[in-house]
């Protein structure tokens, strides 16, 4: 039987995806989950990278001593710096990338790393969404200025330094004004006048990286304004081009390289994006952040055991590289079940404090890990840090993917979920949702499948499936005809791009992890149909039971846990229905989940 757990804990199995766009006037959709199987070749390699990672818990910086002739020579290497470099930050701005961090740190010159993570947030304007952090850190050594980024830096010398230095070639700089123009009218939302702007200057100069390079930008934000995937690909291949332009500046070559494979994800063309990736690498093999990039895009089309070799080469050239350590990790714990292995890598790749690694999913796993191997307290400690850091809602809400300012409550009622009507409606027909559930039970149909987002400790729980994020299984309603009639015309579920509708089994015996929904987007209902003694849900701090023929109501994105200690199968119709408080701009703009 299961473990009951006395305080909070667990979560469940999150993506590490990417979106895609079927079509040119389609939304963005997302892939499916990371799914691998272990790399048995890489064990031995993973087992020496653990007593690795373990001997760095009692490792001093290197560049902590006592020698003050030392610090001195830092010192002023540091002040030199400070005095050559220009800062940047790029945001893109295009709803529906999922969190593609990339950050490294090369060699062991901490200084040299402080030029290379200046990153900055891509934020989600059109659904409000809080977004991960996306790393778009400069070039060690030759930092890039912002793209639209005005005027000039001032030193301590009070000589003027143009802010953008390090991604502007010769040409350029005689241009520059006219290049700062376009770059200040995107910068104000004036997309249009950008675009025109750039196009003049890449008619009159064409071998121009940063005009090249502004018109990519300014195709990007026409795309995601018209949702158009023809101008996305248009700017693709503009970005593109920057890479193809002669004496092309190192930083801006980065800036170019990055944006176009984020931009090859989007559009769902990861194995373009990788390819993009690989040749930024071939030009620059000494950048342990592009190297991390590329690990990222491949795990986004779930080619997991590249991404896990890519990693590892990381954390050889550098082994206390954060970043690397907590997508390790992530790879242990979803890919290959090795929570124990996984702890140290997240642990202490989150303890680096790298740009990339204080991000929810790593939190998220980390504390599930601990908690599977018995490790309640320690697991209750990661959810409250990663509440306290603003990754989660709450220390009992953990979803990942969610719109600011919703009410949130672990238990509501049908009247506070706004559908009232039609719920009532489904309790009155619940004989019929029910013989329709028990009829396709049968093993010889098939249609039950069993659950596969590791959240089961043991037990038999399985799932039968009508609507998924907002689209009908039509072969599927067609073997629950009178069920599916009863939802037309429930459009707050049957049109709930971040939810479900269906049936689930569960047999005596099953446990299920305590774990949290990806969003908090949707309010879940259960109508119970067969309903034993034993069976109980807990949502946060308080557990309840079934009825037969009614609902009971919830937020998912609560951690919540199941127990079945009964004798006979448990039967519910799980719907999914639009959080009552979203817009209905938000319903259509949000990213199905």
């Amino acid at each position: 039987m299961g473990k009951k757990r006395s305080t909070s804990s667990s979560a469940s199995k999150q993506q590490y995806s990417s979106t895609t766009t079927a079509s040119d006037d389609s939304k963005p959709q997302k892939t499916n989950e990371l799914s691998a199987k272990n790399n048995k070749e890489t064990d031995v390699k993973t087992e020496e990278k653990k007593v690795e990672v373990k001997k760095l818990q009692d490792r001093k910086p290197r560049n902590e001593g006592n020698d003050s002739r030392k610090n001195f020579k830092i010192f002023g290497f540091f002040i030199a710096l400070l005095l050559s470099i220009g800062i940047w930050s790029y945001q893109d701005g295009v709803k529906n990338v999922v969190s593609a961090v990339v950050s490294a740190t090369l060699g062991h010159n901490r200084f040299e790393a402080l030029t290379r993570y200046l990153s900055s947030a891509i934020n989600d304007d059109a659904d409000s969404e809080r977004k991960q952090t996306f790393d778009r850190g400069a070039v060690p050594g030759d930092s890039a200025a912002d793209p639209n980024t005005k005027g000039t830096a001032t030193t301590e010398s009070s000589k003027p330094v143009y802010g953008k230095k390090t991604i502007t070639n010769q040409l350029d700089n005689k241009i520059r004004s006219e290049l700062d123009k376009a770059d200040a009218a995107l910068e104000k939302g004036g997309v249009q006048e950008a675009s025109d702007l750039y196009d003049a200057l890449v008619a009159k100069y064409p071998n121009s990286p940063r005009a090249v390079f502004g018109k990519a930008n300014a195709l990007n934000k026409m795309a995601e304004e018209k949702q158009s995937n023809a101008l996305l690909e248009e700017s693709i291949s503009n970005f593109q081009k920057v890479l193809s332009l002669p004496d092309l500046p190192k930083a801006l070559a980065i800036l170019a390289g990055k944006a176009c494979a984020d931009r090859q994800s989007f559009r769902g063309w990861g194995g373009r994006a990788v390819k993009t990736m690989k040749q930024l690498i071939e030009r620059y093999p000494d950048e342990l952040l592009l190297r991390n990039d590329l690990g990222v895009k491949y795990l986004m089309i779930g080619r997991v055991d590249e991404a896990r070799q890519v990693f590892l080469k990381v954390l050889d050239t550098d082994p206390a590289n954060g970043f690397a350590m907590v997508h390790l990790g992530f790879i242990l714990k979803t890919s290959d079940k090795k929570y124990q292995e996984a702890i140290p890598y997240l642990k202490q790749g989150i303890e680096s404090n790298m740009p990339g690694v204080i991000d929810g999913r790593f939190f998220f796993h980390l504390g599930d890990a601990l908690f599977r191997t018995g490790q309640h307290n320690e697991s209750n400690e990661i959810y409250k840090l990663g509440a306290e850091k603003g990754v989660f809602p709450s220390f009992w809400q953990r979803s990942l993917y969610n719109v600011d300012g919703l009410t949130a409550r672990p238990w509501w009622t049908k009247s506070q979920s706004g559908n009232s009507k039609f719920l009532t409606k489904l309790e009155q027909n619940w004989e019929i949702i029910r013989d329709e559930g028990l009829i396709n039970l049968d093993e010889k149909r098939g249609v039950f499948e069993l659950e596969n987002e590791d959240l089961r400790e043991e037990g038999d729980w399985r799932q039968f499936t009508l609507y998924s994020q907002g689209r009908k299984n039509d072969r599927n309603c067609k073997k629950a005809p009178k069920t599916c009639a009863l939802l037309e015309g429930f459009t707050e579920a049957v049109n709930c791009k971040r939810g479900q509708i269906k049936y689930s089994v569960m047999q005596p015996g099953v446990h299920v992890w305590p774990h949290c929904g990806p969003t908090n987007c949707r309010i879940r209902s259960h109508l119970g149909l067969v309903i034993p003694d034993g069976a109980r849900i807990r949502i946060a701090n308080e557990t309840r039971t079934w009825k037969l023929g009614e609902f009971i109501v919830f937020d998912d994105s609560f951690e919540h846990e199941v127990w079945h200690d009964g004798t006979s199968l448990r039967l519910v119709f799980i719907i999914d229905m639009w959080h009552p408080e979203l817009t209905s701009l938000q319903k259509q703009t949000l990213a199905p989940i």
